[in-house]
């Protein structure tokens, strides 16, 4: 017995030092790619997200980034009005986004309650709050199917360590079906997988829900979203959360402009579409491959509930199983789909417009700080291919810190539902505060959702191997 029980604690020290030394390499990894994160790893969280949400310093923007970011700035303050904000909170959103230029783009499109969004939505708050700011504006991917993983994904919550699927359905109705699938007609069910798992915090978060029916899944968890914030993180920050739909409608915005980027250059100039879409391609065959994939060319095709990939061409959007025409890649039938939302923009064409063109910090984790660096260097490079629009190449390539890991930073065991049913929205700034005093590294625990990873860890060797390196060409937009 003795024997055993040594055994068995000299396997868990070995996995708990494995565990260490994948967590080191993947911040050594960050650090190589993110040379000025390094002095941060042992000072205090909060001097590393007030970093994130700093002022950019004053400098001319070209006028592509200026109509790019008006655009982007008239879609917050649509947005934040139909949610019901007050005129006085409203302007306040404009006004801090306007400063600071920095969108949270890392949760997919969970419940606030789910640990994943609710300690980054945490750390956002700490950078915000050390800056003095009362808002918040967080892009969530919709595009995601309710399972992204085995018993994960917005379908799936656990309550009291029971797994709960949100909406009812089975596992096998969730596979492959999109938070934008729809029309529909989907309710908050919280069933249980296991029999005899009801219970209080089950019963608490029921009432906490709405109970009204949704057409899309998407539109029940901003709902939520909506009701759940107050409740869980206080009335002291305005939130707005933003997504693909609100999205396909700034791509509409940009598209109805006849002077618009979107308009003049990226529809109408076949040389930067093309090479875009070849930029790509090559990525995907050299040594940062693996990174940036072409999933779909530029919009996703939506129907039967379905997400389906398409294809550019000959000037038409084609579904590559069928080669059914969808549409033309042109403004009157891509605005016709966006409106409809059979199209939706995919995510090159959402960092285009939230970050690229109007110049917005976007914060990620745990592929986006590879795989956005990337997307900007092959928007330059179409760029170049063109032969226009030489000042926005400078500005991309003058950019402070463009994008950043601002996701799954703070990784804790707490229960967020518990927090809330012991009082925890009143406790929120204490909890900022708790977490803006650990150090990084102690902050983002195992780094699990990084050490895992086949992605990471085979660019940890790839970097390691100097197969590639920060200095690499593809390197330069970071």
């Amino acid at each position: 017995m003795s024997f055993n029980w040594k055994r068995r604690v000299n396997r868990e020290v070995e996995q708990l030092a494995a565990g260490a030394d994948a967590k080191q390499a993947v911040l050594g990894s960050l650090a190589a790619l993110y040379p000025w994160t390094r002095p941060f790893y042992s000072r205090p969280l909060r001097e590393y997200a007030f970093r994130l949400f700093e002022t950019p310093a004053p400098r001319p923007m070209p006028e592509i980034r200026l109509q790019a970011f008006t655009k982007l700035l008239d879609l917050i303050r649509k947005a934040a009005t139909r949610n019901g904000l007050s005129t006085e909170a409203v302007a306040k959103l404009c006004s801090d986004f306007e400063k600071h230029r920095v969108l949270q783009t890392g949760p997919h499109l969970l419940l606030l309650i789910e640990p994943e969004a609710y300690n980054t939505h945490i750390f956002s708050l700490l950078g915000l709050s050390a800056h003095g700011c009362s808002t918040y504006v967080s892009y969530a991917v919709s595009t995601v199917s309710l399972v992204e993983k085995p018993r994960k994904g917005p379908g799936w919550l656990t309550v009291d360590g029971k797994l709960i699927s949100v909406f009812g359905l089975s596992r096998t109705r969730m596979v492959g079906q999109s938070l934008l699938a729809g029309p529909g007609s989907y309710r908050f069910e919280l069933m249980p997988t296991e029999p005899n798992a009801e219970g209080d915090a089950l019963m608490q978060l029921r009432s906490l829900l709405p109970k009204t029916q949704f057409e899309r899944p998407a539109h029940a968890i901003k709902e939520a979203n909506l009701l759940l914030w107050p409740k869980v993180f206080g009335e002291h920050f305005a939130f707005l959360q933003i997504d693909d739909e609100n999205v396909a409608d700034l791509v509409a915005d940009h598209l109805s402009d006849q002077n618009s980027w979107l308009r003049t250059r990226l529809l109408t100039n076949a040389t930067l579409a093309s090479t875009i879409l070849a930029e790509i391609d090559r990525l995907s065959a050299g040594p940062w491959s693996g990174w940036l994939a072409r999933g779909t060319d530029f919009f996703w095709f939506y129907e039967n509930g379905k997400r389906l990939p398409l294809r550019l061409l000959a000037g038409e959007l084609v579904h590559p199983a069928t080669s059914r025409k969808v549409a033309r890649f042109a403004a009157p039938d891509i605005l016709e789909r966006l409106a409809n939302r059979t199209l939706i923009p995919n995510l090159l064409l959402v960092f285009l417009v939230l970050s690229i063109l109007p110049g917005v910090r976007a914060l990620g984790g745990s592929h986006q700080p590879v795989y956005y660096p990337l997307m900007r260097y092959v928007v330059c490079r179409a760029l170049e291919a063109a032969g226009v629009d030489s000042d926005l190449r400078h500005a991309l390539s003058t950019d402070d810190a463009p994008g950043a890991w601002g996701h799954r930073i703070i990784e804790c065991d707490e229960d967020p539902l518990e927090l809330y049913g012991n009082g925890g929205r009143r406790g929120i700034s204490d909890l900022i505060d708790r977490f803006g005093d650990i150090p990084f590294a102690k902050a983002c625990g195992s780094m699990s959702s990084f050490a895992s990873d086949p992605s990471w860890l085979d660019l940890n060797r790839r970097l390691r191997d100097r197969v590639i390196a920060p200095t690499d060409r593809e390197w330069a937009f970071s």
